[in-house]
C-alpha cells in the first residue's frame, strides 16, 4: 500500500494505491465503516473479484485498466444520490477527452461508451457507517486490450484500442479526479441537480430522442427516450404515448426496425 499524490482538493485527503485487492469498492466500504473521510480513494493495480451492477463480474486484469473507489458522504438529500452516477459518467467523458482525446458516449445510467463499445463501468453502493450513511463509488475503465477476453470484443473496448495508445493509469486518474471534485461541487449547490442533469444530457445521445429496450426485473419497456427526472431516472416514451419513469434497470439501443 503507497500513498500517491496528486495535489488534488480537499476533498481528496489520501490516494492509497494496492498491488492487488479483491475490490476496491469492499475495501472503500470497510473504510468507510471504520470512519474514513469523504474523498478516500482506493486504487488497485488489480481486482480479483471486481463487481459490477446486479453483482456481475467485472474482470479487472493487472495493470490493464483503472480500478478505483471514492468515499463520499453527500450532504444533500438521498433521493439525489443517484445523481453521483450521472456526475461520475460525466468526470469519466471529460478526463478521457482531455487527457486522450477520446471521445465519448454516456449510457444510462453507469456505462461510458467509446464507438458504442464499453469502456467504462460506474458502480455506486451506500453503506451504513458509525458517522451516518456513505456512498462507495467505483469507477473502472478498460485501458488496454488485455482488460478484458476475447469473447467481449463485441461489446468492450479500451482507451488503448480506440486510440492507439497506452495510456498511464495516474495520468487518467489525476485527468478523472479534476472534473470529479468540480461537478461534485456543483451537484452540491443550490440548483446543482438540475446542473448535472444538464451537463449528463450534452454528453449522451441516450438522454433524449433514443429508441431504448430497458429491461427492468420484471417487465421489458421499448420506447423513446424523453429527458431525466429531478432525481436522475430515465423517461421512456412507449409507443402509446405512456411515459415511463426508469429508476432501474438495462438500456440498450435498439435500431429503429428493430424493437424486440
Amino acid at each position: 500500500m503507497l500513498p500517491w499524490g496528486f495535489g488534488m482538493s480537499d476533498l481528496i485527503p489520501q490516494i492509497l494505491v494496492f498491488d492487488s485487492l479483491p475490490s476496491t469498492n469492499l475495501e472503500a466500504a470497510r473504510r468507510a465503516i471504520e470512519g474514513a473521510v469523504e474523498g478516500l480513494c482506493i486504487v488497485a493495480r488489480e481486482q480479483t473479484a471486481g463487481r459490477g451492477r446486479l453483482q456481475r463480474q467485472w474482470l479487472s486484469p493487472k495493470d490493464a485498466g483503472l480500478y478505483f473507489s471514492l468515499v463520499l458522504r453527500p450532504p444533500f438529500e438521498q433521493n439525489s444520490w443517484p445523481l453521483l452516477t450521472l456526475m461520475a459518467g460525466v468526470a469519466v467523458a471529460d478526463a478521457l477527452r482531455e487527457s486522450c482525446a477520446l471521445e465519448t458516449d454516456i449510457k444510462w445510467p453507469n456505462d461510458v461508451l467509446a464507438n458504442e463499445k464499453k469502456v467504462c463501468g460506474i458502480l455506486a453502493e451506500t453503506v451504513e457507517t458509525s458517522l451516518g450513511r456513505a456512498v462507495v463509488l467505483g469507477i473502472g475503465i478498460n485501458l488496454t486490450q488485455q482488460s478484458f477476453p476475447e469473447e467481449l470484443k463485441l461489446e468492450a473496448t479500451s482507451v488503448e484500442i480506440e486510440t492507439g495508445h497506452r495510456p498511464e493509469v495516474g495520468v487518467i486518474l489525476d485527468a478523472l479526479l479534476i472534473p470529479f471534485v468540480r461537478h461534485y461541487e456543483i451537484l452540491k449547490q443550490p440548483g446543482g441537480p438540475e446542473k448535472i442533469i444538464r451537463e449528463w444530457s450534452a454528453r449522451s445521445t441516450y438522454g433524449d430522442g433514443k429508441l431504448v429496450r430497458v429491461d427492468e426485473s420484471n417487465a421489458i419497456i421499448v420506447g423513446t427516450t424523453r429527458g431525466l427526472e429531478r432525481d436522475g431516472a430515465l423517461r421512456v416514451e412507449t409507443d402509446t404515448g405512456e411515459i415511463k419513469v426508469v429508476r432501474a434497470g438495462d438500456v440498450t439501443s435498439v435500431r429503429p426496425d428493430r424493437k424486440l
